[in-house]
């Protein structure tokens, strides 16, 4: 009997020796640490953060649930006592939790039950002005709901939800409403702009535009004369400054009054599992904004928002440069986006520089645009070695593929600028680049136009690269401005006009393309300054090569 037992004991031993190791492998392959991932660039080696198996409750500091005390004193209380002793887990229970804005510290992980619903106020006067760091200079905005600032070893984890009370704070447009939505919000009350064609929610909030305008031309305006335009200087709901070791995963972050989630000049941050929403109509209403951060990890997240839902800044124009902070060494993985401006989208503030970033496995569904780069003139700014890989597009009204160098609608009317193409001026800091980029494996089924490559005539976008590209589409690829420009196994299906225009650029390679309508016209040449147009592996006819506004047929050399 002994014997047996001990057989027993055994087996259970090895059996649960094997459970464990299977339970670790399914770790592992559910959190792939970001050193394991393949990426083209260096990217240093950071840990998520760690905290001490300490747990503080907000309710041990009389937090009341049910949405109609305000908990801001209990929760900011919970956190200090948790960071005071060295720090650990501050939990937020199910319920509903009023509150202003809370204050992370060092060392504190935030969680949010299951449950947990955290309802910032709408009241403005529970938000301080402050004078905070964007796009590169300085402005005065109200606190925002969640405020960290100088921080290590931070995080916000759980599957609670932090809710911002945007409605307060936003503006409408009424082009994005229907006409029973817009009735509805003139009858709640607040005030139109002169036009009629937006809504603000308190006369206080429209008005208060041209009060900071007037106050932000002196650079000595005091903080407390901003305080009669209060309302409309609306905060971002996430914001993390100049801080490292940053960990978000699990919660959903929904319904923002500006930006939703803005990390800026923070360093290892890693973002997995997390919900970011906001109503498509939501003016300003972006998802993730990380402005001149390093070492970023996002992956297994999903974003449908009002505005751009994965975005890339560095700061804008001349702050940004003097700043001179680029965002680097990120990879973005298992992404989805349901709605933006831009699925992924790197600028338009950019002017501090965006480079080794990596993109993959991702699918943006009836976002504006899918992937965007835009900048323009004044911006300055290097946008270098970015690759983007294995993307799904479906239903894309505008750009399945957009590089914008007139971002403001500033674009010539005739986009390829006739014969000699759009005037150039002089080259200079303000200058913005767009260089060396890969996109390759892109699947796109429905788009208003396939690509846009459009550079500006004094500084062309150089070395994009598409490999396996296939976009079926209303309008083909328009190359603008451009050099070096690759296209290789790329399929583009337009409903009308020619699957390629290339118009006063130069150096451009098609290898390999895919005809699908051997009887239209499948690339056209536009400009006198287009030449060194190669065409490799292709059966292409000559009644499939046309040219125009000075293109001449010695642009193009066929192989």
């Amino acid at each position: 009997m002994k014997i047996q037992l001990t057989v027993i004991k055994k087996q259970y031993f090895l059996c649960l020796v094997m459970l464990l190791l299977f339970a670790f492998a399914l770790q592992g392959l559910a959190e792939t640490p970001i050193q394991a991932i393949d990426v083209p660039f260096e990217i240093d080696v950071f840990q998520v953060p760690q905290f001490f198996d300490r747990q503080v409750n907000i309710l041990d500091f009389d937090a009341v649930p049910g949405g109609k005390v305000l908990n801001t004193i209990a929760i900011n209380s919970a956190i200090k006592a948790c960071a005071e002793q060295g720090g650990g887990t501050v939990v937020i229970p199910r319920g509903i939790w009023l509150t202003g804005p809370i204050h992370l510290l060092s060392n504190i992980n935030l969680h949010v039950e299951d449950g947990a619903l955290v309802l910032f106020s709408p009241e403005f006067e529970d938000y301080p002005l402050l004078e905070r760091p964007y796009q590169g200079g300085r402005i005065i905005r109200c606190t925002s709901p969640i405020m960290a600032v100088d921080l290590e070893n931070i995080a916000i984890t759980g599957q609670g939800v932090f809710d911002g009370n945007g409605q307060a704070w936003r503006p409408v447009k009424k082009m994005k409403m229907t006409e029973n939505r817009w009735n509805e919000l003139l009858e709640s009350g607040g005030a139109l702009e002169p036009s009629g064609e937006q809504w603000w929610p308190t006369k206080a909030a429209r008005d208060g535009r041209n009060i900071v305008r007037k106050l932000a031309a002196d650079p000595n305006s005091p903080l407390e004369a901003f305080a009669e335009a209060k309302q409309y200087l609306r905060p971002v709901m996430v914001s993390f400054i100049n801080c490292k070791n940053l960990l978000l995963d699990g919660p959903v972050f929904q319904n923002s009054p500006g930006w939703n989630i803005h990390p800026m000049v923070c360093e290892n941050i890693t973002i997995r599992n997390i919900t970011v929403r906001n109503p498509w109509f939501s003016q300003n209403g972006d998802g993730l904004d990380l402005e001149s951060c390093k070492n970023v990890y996002l992956y297994n997240s999903s974003f449908d928002v009002g505005d751009d839902a994965i975005c890339l800044k560095s700061g804008k124009d001349k702050a940004g440069r003097e700043r001179g902070i680029a965002s680097e060494k990120m990879i973005i993985t298992n992404c989805i986006v349901y709605h933006g401006h831009g699925g992924f989208t790197i600028g338009s503030e950019m002017s501090g520089g965006v480079k080794d970033i990596y993109i993959s496995d991702c699918t943006f569904i009836g976002t504006d645009v899918g992937l965007r780069f835009k900048s323009t003139r004044g911006r300055g700014g290097v946008v270098e070695n970015i690759w983007c890989k294995n993307i799904d597009m479906i239903n894309i009204p505008t750009d399945a593929i957009r590089f914008n160098m007139y971002y403001n609608n500033n674009a010539p009317k005739d986009i390829t600028g006739g014969n000699e193409g759009a005037p150039a001026v002089p080259v200079s800091e303000e200058t913005p680049q767009f260089r060396n980029i890969w996109l390759s494996d892109v699947t796109c089924r429905g788009a208003g136009r396939a690509v846009l490559l459009q550079g500006l005539p004094e500084m062309p976008i150089r070395g994009i690269h598409l490999d396996n590209v296939n976009i079926s589409a209303d309008k083909g690829l328009m190359c603008v401005d451009a050099d070096g420009i690759q296209l290789k196994n790329v399929c583009i299906e337009p409903v009308t006009g020619p699957a390629l225009t290339i118009a006063n650029s130069i150096n451009v390679s098609i290898d390999s393309p895919k005809v699908v309508n051997n009887d239209n016209v499948f690339i056209k040449l536009v400009g006198n300054k287009t030449k060194d147009i190669e065409i490799l592996n292709s059966e292409l006819e000559k009644n499939q090569i046309v040219f125009e506004n000075g293109a001449r047929p010695t642009a193009i050399l066929k192989r």
